[in-house]
């Protein structure tokens, strides 16, 4: 994640949209290789958005070189008299890849050597008769499973099926949550478990909390964690968007403005404020962003001081491949028109 945070701040830096990527055909069967072996790496795809939030947000990934083994790239470089450069971390054996690309090497061929090292057809993702397939289809994206809670200004809580499939479930939890690290697979797997088994119960995993009842499972952003890991109000500058608690982008015109959450100030809001706050879970009204002014006593919701949206619903439909191409971004779960602001409607 650190390499794709590099990427994504000197594509910033750039004016860069797209970055091009040279994974080939032999990354795709060493990552088989390491899934094999327990790793929970992803897959590769030839069209995705950057992993990394929030620095990599409107960054897209394109990975043109995947039909193509690494030897035929090296080849066609040659031929065209460029050079390239070795990562001397490729050879080092305390890596997994490494590893696996030793493993790969010494096979023979009919083993999943040289046949897993082969041109894929883009068109289909198939092999040519007679050699092992690659696994480059997309899953099923779950969206089915996932839904927008109908609360007032895309808070970013969400509501999810029973039936959502781990993946599915992983990509929920760090989107509401706000967090960068997918959850631990055991303890995923527990909740999982719980969900499918009908139990009623409330957990928290990777900053969200999950709360179970009948058919109903709300999955908010974990109020907890803002006292478990107190953090100092975030200053915003002036006409420069700010992302929030890896959930939120918050803009104000004028200085001296920080956000913070809502939880252990809901009482200093307005009267308006607070009524517009108990539309939603309780669970989820402490993880709301407030704004405080020049160490203000007295904190307003952020949509009422500045532009507030909530990035969860853009961050999970990338997560579950909804947006497959730069022009797709900014757009929302299941094409649902761009929400209002934070409370936009609400009058002092």
């Amino acid at each position: 994640m650190a390499r794709h945070r590099l990427i994504a701040d000197a594509a910033r830096e750039a004016g860069a949209r797209v970055v091009l990527l040279a994974h080939s055909a032999d990354d795709i069967a060493e990552g088989e290789v390491m899934r094999a072996e327990g790793s929970t790496l992803g897959r590769l795809r030839d069209w995705s958005p950057s992993p990394a939030w929030p620095e990599g947000r409107g960054l897209m990934l394109l990975r043109p070189m995947l039909g193509a083994g690494r030897g035929e790239v090296r080849d066609w470089l040659t031929g065209q008299g460029a050079e390239w450069i070795d990562d001397p971390g490729n050879e080092d054996v305390r890596f997994a890849r490494s590893r696996a690309r030793q493993t790969l090497t010494l096979l023979p061929l009919g083993e999943g050597g040289a046949q897993r090292r082969m041109r894929v057809d883009r068109s289909s993702g198939e092999a040519a008769p007679g050699q092992s397939p690659l696994t480059l289809e997309r899953k099923d994206d779950g969206c089915a499973a996932v839904r927008s809670s109908p609360l007032p200004a895309g808070e970013g809580s969400l509501t999810v099926s029973r039936d959502v499939d781990t993946h599915t479930l992983a990509a929920v939890l760090v989107c509401a949550g706000g967090s960068d690290q997918l959850p631990r697979g055991d303890r995923l797997s527990a909740i999982h478990t719980r969900l499918r088994g009908g139990e009623a119960f409330t957990a928290t995993l990777s900053g969200a909390r999950i709360e179970a009842r009948g058919d109903s499972v709300l999955v908010t952003r974990e109020t907890g964690e803002f006292a478990r890991q107190p953090r100092p109000p975030l200053p915003l500058a002036p006409g420069v968007e700010t992302v929030w608690d890896g959930r939120w982008a918050i803009t104000v015109e004028s200085p001296g403005w920080s956000v913070a959450p809502a939880a252990g100030r809901m009482a200093a809001l307005s009267g308006a404020e607070r009524a517009a706050l108990k539309a939603l879970p309780p669970a989820a009204r402490g993880a709301m962003p407030v704004l405080i002014r020049n160490d203000a006593t007295a904190p307003v919701l952020a949509g009422t001081a500045g532009k507030a949206t909530s990035l969860v619903g853009e961050r999970l439909a990338l997560a579950l491949d909804r947006m497959t191409h730069e022009r797709d971004l900014g757009g929302l779960l299941h094409g649902a028109s761009p929400r209002n602001h934070l409370f936009s409607g609400l009058h002092h």
